[in-house]
Order: C-alpha cells, then sequence, then structure tokens
C-alpha cells in the first residue's frame, strides 16, 4: 500500500522535483527530498493543510512564490524524468522514510551551518547540504502518520 495515492504523471513530477532539487547529493539525497513531498502530502496542518496531491505539493504558492525553488527557476525540473529517478519517486510514494527526512516538512540549502530552527521548526538533521526541519511537537500530527 502506498503513503499517499498517486499516478504515473504524479511519479514524473516528483522524479522531476527530486532531481532538480538534489541531483548533486545522490540518490540518497533525492529520496530525502522526495520524503518532504510525500510528508507534505500527508501532513494536511500549517501551510500544507488541504494539500492532498503530488501535484498540489509541488505546485504550491506561498507569499506569492512556488514553494520549492526548482519550479520557479525552471533548470532541471523542466527536463523529462529519468527512469532512475522514477524508481526513487516511487520508493518514497510507497514506502521508503528515512532520518532526517523521515518526518521532515521542510528543508533548504544554507550554504552555511544548518540553524537550529526554521520558520520556528526544529532542526532534524542534515544530509549533505540540505537541513531538513521536522514539524514542532504536537502542531502537525499528520506529518508523523505512516
Amino acid at each position: 500500500m502506498a503513503r499517499v495515492k498517486y499516478t504515473g504523471s504524479d511519479v514524473d513530477l516528483m522524479a522531476r522535483m527530486m532531481r532538480a532539487e538534489a541531483e548533486g547529493e545522490g540518490k540518497l539525497g533525492m529520496l530525502m527530498v522526495g520524503n518532504v513531498i510525500v510528508n507534505r502530502a500527508k501532513a494536511n496542518c500549517g501551510d500544507f493543510e488541504g494539500l492532498r496531491t503530488i501535484p498540489q505539493v509541488i505546485y504550491q504558492v506561498q507569499g506569492g512564490n512556488y514553494s520549492f525553488e526548482a519550479v520557479q527557476k525552471g533548470n532541471v525540473f523542466y527536463q523529462r524524468a529519468r527512469e532512475s529517478e522514477r524508481r526513487l519517486a516511487e520508493q518514497t510514494l510507497k514506502y521508503w522514510r528515512q532520518h532526517p527526512s523521515k518526518y521532515a516538512l521542510w528543508y533548504f540549502n544554507p550554504y552555511a551551518a544548518c540553524p537550529p530552527t526554521w520558520y520556528d521548526q526544529p532542526f532534524a538533521g542534515q544530509f549533505k547540504q540540505h537541513c531538513y526541519y521536522e514539524p514542532e511537537a504536537n502542531t502537525c500530527e499528520g506529518a508523523y502518520r505512516w
């Protein structure tokens, strides 16, 4: 059973996003970005309330900008999905979760040390250049569901 409902086009979209956001961090880095996307679709709290599909998460606009920089700037996001990234996307949609992105709803690359909080949410850990942040305790139970 998948963590969220998805279609073949969702797999392609997610694969493109994972590649665009974390290709330089290898397969594990791309899996972690994919996990954040799935977590946002499951969370139903805060900034992610009402988001239920992969396209809703990826094309979400906050403060006049897309939530993901790759959508805003284009770069490799607008290239075709490769089969290797499609397999990674399906892994995260079906079952994959790992620290520090296991419950994370946010990540970013600060080009410096990871701050202890991001938008008042606690630091969960770092993988290569990306810092991951989980929701503050007891504020978003949906992020912690399978």
